[in-house]
């Protein structure tokens, strides 16, 4: 059975809630405190997911 680990932390869901999220047909897990990381620092997981490109969007402000 694999181990279900936060991409960015590697906190396991024994530790922490974790979220359910594919990429290029894999499953990943991300925990919610590292979401926002995902959310608004994407180019932070590029080494993390290989192949992810983010969009040059530019940041929006709150």
């Amino acid at each position: 059975m694999t181990e279900n680990k936060c991409l960015n932390c590697n906190k396991t869901d024994e530790q922490t809630p974790l979220l359910s999220l594919t990429f290029k047909g894999e499953a990943q897990h991300i925990c919610a405190q590292c979401l926002p990381i995902l959310i608004h620092k994407p180019h932070m997981l590029v080494e993390k997911l290989p192949g992810f490109v983010p969009s040059a969007t530019p940041p929006h402000e709150h």
